[in-house]
């Protein structure tokens, strides 16, 4: 009997589920002990509806700063990747495994974003937050960052572009306009998501 619960102990622990929820965890905690709450909005888990589906951002930080759009990826090994290339690589050990350039994941998140709120590109900043026991190998843009550190990336940018009516504006709008937070908004969103990439044939 404790064989099996800690065979599902295991699994659950190496799902792709838990470790996202460990990622948006460690940005969750960084962004409350390290942001002024007074200054920085943390809106966590925003599905918003699109033309063939939903998508999904991990986390929205708004801020007179402009709206930082973050995308969390839980992993480990050396990471290998550029800004201008559509797939980048992870390596454990041996073993080479491909997956998509989450710039460009990020991309479709920050003009959704845009989109609903009718910002421009000084106003929105993507940022990219890796978390896990993972490297970088090759040179990263200053966007994509390890743990912490993209804190420091948020707060690089302190040149006023919105005001404090439209910093309350804007997080009052993501909140209306977002679908619930719940298990059932996230199944479907799985199922919008491996539907396009079966329709594709594109990395998740």
């Amino acid at each position: 009997m404790c064989l099996i619960l800690f065979a599902i102990l295991a699994a659950i622990l190496s799902s792709p589920w838990f470790k996202g929820i460990t990622g948006e965890f460690i940005v969750n905690i960084s962004a409350k002990l390290m942001l002024d709450k007074n200054e920085y909005h943390l809106i966590k888990n925003v599905t918003l509806p699109v033309e063939n589906g939903t998508t999904q951002i991990d986390h929205v930080i708004v801020s007179i700063y402009g709206v930082f759009v973050v995308e969390t990826k839980n992993m480990k090994g050396w990471i290998f990747g550029n800004e201008n290339k559509n797939i980048w690589t992870q390596k454990i050990y041996k073993h080479s495994i491909k997956f998509q350039n989450p710039l460009y994941q990020n991309y479709k998140h920050v003009k959704t974003i845009q989109s609903l709120l009718g910002l421009n590109d000084q106003q929105v900043h993507s940022v990219v937050v890796f978390v896990g026991e993972s490297t970088f190998k090759t040179k990263m843009p200053e966007n994509v960052t390890y743990g912490f550190r993209y804190i420091r990336f948020i707060k690089s940018k302190n040149k006023p572009v919105l005001t404090k009516s439209e910093v309350d504006e804007i997080a009052r709008k993501i909140e209306d306009e977002r679908l619930t937070p719940s298990f059932k908004t996230d199944k479907e969103h799985v199922k919008n998501v491996k539907h396009i990439v079966s329709e594709k044939k594109i990395f998740p």
